[in-house]
């Protein structure tokens, strides 16, 4: 039996039966120790309904929020969890990606005590595994992340692919970025998603990775190069999904679609049992 050895967080926990008697989504607050960041890191972990009464194994989308950002803001996305229950039963986990003094990190490995890419692709999925009912295999993960997040999910997802089988960029970019999000930066090798298409390649040849992005039309920044993306992936003839939707780069356009992005996500890993 798996411990659930985390806080939980009254304010955000939804443990309460509503009156029809099915249980709803609950939320819980972990603490991680990691080596990695050299420190106790939160992540927000939401049960999918019925989890307490169930014996089931259930996968996991682990969802990167925007950058800049404050030491809490991976508590700020209340409508994900809802639109996460619409899409399916899944285990949503939504870590913190940005310490004081580190508001930007861009989900990258820069050394000792400031490996984000470590800690979200190993140290994380280790301690989720280890905690609750999960599918622990990259059949039963999907990495997804809206804006600096769909960066993240994206990079860390072509450089995990045993770890992570589905990956999703929301009006997401595609190289490292200061916080404007229209100049580079510096980063290591294996940053760059656009050097990345080979090794998606070369692992689609032996097993299948869901690959999808998706930008509003409005987007202010990002829109070349998620077109620049797609028009890569398909001469080399990589499986993907993309599509441009109407809005701008804002929670109302990922919030619109979040449930078929999900839902697609979804389908594409083990399903509970």
């Amino acid at each position: 039996m798996h411990r659930l050895a985390v806080v939980l967080t009254c304010l955000l926990a939804t443990a309460a039966l509503p009156p029809s008697g099915q249980s709803r989504p609950l939320q819980l607050d972990a603490r991680i120790a990691s080596k990695a960041l050299g420190g106790t890191m939160h992540a927000l972990v939401v049960l999918p309904a019925g989890y307490a009464t169930s014996e089931k194994r259930y996968p996991v989308i682990y969802f990167l929020h925007g950058l800049p950002a404050t030491p809490s803001t991976y508590l700020g996305s209340a409508w994900l969890s809802a639109k996460t229950a619409a899409a399916g039963q899944a285990i949503l986990v939504e870590p913190q990606g940005a310490r004081s003094g580190d508001r930007d990190p861009e989900y990258i490995d820069w050394g000792s005590g400031r490996d984000w890419a470590t800690y979200l692709t190993k140290e994380l999925p280790a301690y989720v595994d280890a905690h609750f009912r999960t599918i622990p295999s990259r059949t039963g993960r999907a990495i997804v992340g809206f804006s600096a997040g769909g960066y993240g999910a994206t990079m860390l997802g072509l450089n995990n692919l045993d770890e992570f089988s589905v990956i999703e960029s929301w009006s997401g970019y595609f190289h490292a970025t200061d916080p404007s999000g229209r100049n580079a930066i510096t980063a290591p090798a294996g940053t760059d998603v656009h050097t990345l298409i080979s090794t998606l390649k070369a692992s689609d040849a032996k097993r299948s990775t869901f690959f999808a992005f998706y930008v509003g039309r409005s987007d202010p920044i990002f829109v070349p190069e998620n077109e620049q993306l797609n028009r890569e992936l398909t001469a080399a003839g990589v499986p993907h999904t993309f599509a441009v939707y109407p809005g701008g780069h804002d929670t109302q356009l990922w919030s619109d679609h979040a449930v078929a992005w999900l839902r697609l996500a979804l389908r594409h890993l083990a399903t509970p049992g």
